[in-house]
């Protein structure tokens, strides 16, 4: 089995595809995918389904929907399959589990990758960090279960996995910035703050990209618009480091060239006491 979830749900068994058509079998179809091998409870089940609004045939629906999922499977596995469906979608005491390794599961490769990228990263291996990075965003396939509506257990995990999105951008854009490549990533990071517009981190890059390929003005001109953002929506400043990143800026500190900054440093803490 594959199962992908980073973009819409797809989940193949000897290339047919399980996933329903129906909304609710969708739901627990992808829950217990994000879980591999490990047993989902019975409530966790209902409460991403239904939420607080359970219905009294909720037990009874659950289980037809397992049922459900069951017979996708046993028609993808065929009658010659060394196992059968209730032994894949097992049933344990107080909950049900996918019976699959972990590496079935798209997000555990792109875990692999980003965690090979942060010891690149840590190692000054630049060019391998920015091409593990790039592997792993390049699994995904638009935003994390797009096409599963999705309850309350599922919306942590999507959330979960969208953070993890983000920084990893951001970390491959610090091992471009190591190498040098801040012309090469304006454009890019110009996106990423329109579209995330109080993420410090992001702007901090921003800033160090335009300074550095001789738009001084707009680097600061950046910060500004940050810190009115952040005054005027949350009451409060930039963080210290950004800070004293501007204030560098203004000084033209020598420390924000890409040939003598701090190897070791990601961008957003150049200036960190």
């Amino acid at each position: 089995m594959q199962i992908k979830v980073l973009g819409p749900l797809s989940a193949d068994v000897n290339g047919v595809s399980i996933v329903p058509t129906a909304g609710k079998p969708r739901q627990l179809l992808a829950l217990l995918a994000s879980y591999p091998g490990r047993v989902v409870p019975v409530p966790t089940l209902m409460e991403e389904v239904w939420g607080t609004d359970m219905p009294q045939s909720a037990m009874t629906t659950l289980q037809t929907y397992i049922l459900q999922l069951r017979r996708r499977l046993g028609t993808a596995m065929g009658p010659d399959a060394p196992g059968n469906a209730k032994e894949v979608l097992a049933t344990r005491h107080g909950g049900y589990l996918l019976q699959i390794p972990p590496a079935s599961v798209d997000v555990y490769r792109y875990e692999e990758l980003v965690a090979a990228g942060q010891a690149s990263l840590d190692a000054c291996e630049d060019e391998r960090a920015a091409t593990l990075f790039r592997d792993a965003l390049a699994m995904w396939q638009g935003p994390a279960l797009v096409d599963v509506r999705v309850g309350p257990i599922l919306e942590i995990e999507v959330m979960r996995l969208e953070e993890s999105r983000v920084v990893t951008v951001e970390r491959r854009i610090d091992a471009d910035l190591r190498l040098g490549r801040h012309t090469e990533v304006i454009a890019e990071l110009t996106d990423l703050i329109a579209r995330h517009p109080q993420h410090e981190g992001l702007h901090s890059q921003a800033m160090v990209a335009m300074y550095r390929s001789g738009r001084q003005a707009t680097a600061l001109d950046v910060y500004r618009r940050l810190r009115v953002r952040l005054i005027e929506d949350l009451g409060v400043e930039p963080a210290p480091q950004l800070q004293r990143l501007h204030q560098a800026m203004l000084a033209v500190d020598p420390a924000l060239d890409v040939a003598s900054g701090p190897r070791r440093s990601s961008t957003f803490d150049l200036y960190t006491a």
